[in-house]
């Protein structure tokens, strides 16, 4: 499938894919994008099969979104990027190095998803049945379990985006969740090993989220390491410093 994708920056630039995590979008990477990377780079964000303006139907497997994102990527001429993955988007660049290593000319792991413990994995898939719809997209932002170590403003206006409005004025979020059960289940299984990992990567996570443990870090670390404050929605809580690290680690 060829996906819907947001594009920022000049085209002649040097492409950086990135891609969202499980329930997110492509807008997820905007004001990163408008504010910071588009000056230096062609910033391409897919929407995920079952995510967003691009098609829902199954399979909803590792295979086929590296697929989706090899074809995309053909679609749009583009031979070698560099890739920026945020959680779900981070085991996807895994999954992706270790089928086509030579489509990654660099890798960024946005406090990447690497697996998943089963247990939390088949929680949060269960919770996941239940229709995305809030009474807002602010309700939605504050009912999170990290809505104290984000940007609210930046959270807001992301969430915004990825939302439909529905007639009695609450919002449903743009995903399918069959989808979204399918890929937490997909998470908790085990991540290609670190020697994918054959281009230069940077892993930027927040400890204080917990997602990236100590053995992911040992593991898949070794291209470079950097840690944020905040909770995993590092665009949101470490926008900053996210902002820098990927910007220095691409120039470089």
């Amino acid at each position: 499938m060829q996906l819907h994708v947001l594009e920022w920056g000049d085209p002649d630039a040097p492409p950086v894919v990135c891609v969202h995590g499980v329930a997110g979008h492509a807008g997820r990477f905007r004001q990163l994008a408008e504010e910071r990377w588009a000056e230096r780079f062609h910033v391409v964000a897919p929407d995920l099969r079952g995510h967003g303006r691009s098609g829902w139907e199954p399979p909803w497997t590792f295979e086929t979104y590296v697929a989706d994102l090899i074809e995309t990527i053909d679609g749009l001429g583009l031979a070698q990027p560099d890739w920026v993955g945020h959680s779900f988007g981070g085991r996807l660049i895994l999954e992706l190095a270790a089928r086509h290593p030579e489509r990654i000319r660099r890798a960024v792991l946005l406090d990447p998803a690497i697996r998943i413990l089963p247990e939390v994995a088949e929680w949060i898939a269960a919770s996941e049945l239940e229709e995305p719809v809030w009474e807002s997209a602010e309700a939605w932002v504050t009912a999170r379990d990290d809505a104290g170590g984000i940007d609210t403003a930046r959270a807001v206006a992301d969430v915004r985006e990825q939302v439909d409005a529905l007639p009695d004025g609450r919002v449903r979020r743009r995903t399918d969740q069959r989808a979204v059960v399918s890929v937490y289940r997909e998470l908790a299984t085990e991540p290609p090993p670190p020697d994918v990992l054959t281009m230069p990567a940077l892993l930027l996570y927040a400890p204080a989220y917990g997602l990236v443990r100590a053995e992911h870090v040992a593991a898949y670390g070794g291209g470079g390491v950097m840690t944020v404050p905040g909770m995993h929605m590092v665009m949101w809580a470490a926008f900053d410093e996210t902002a820098d690290a990927v910007e220095r680690f691409l120039s470089a």
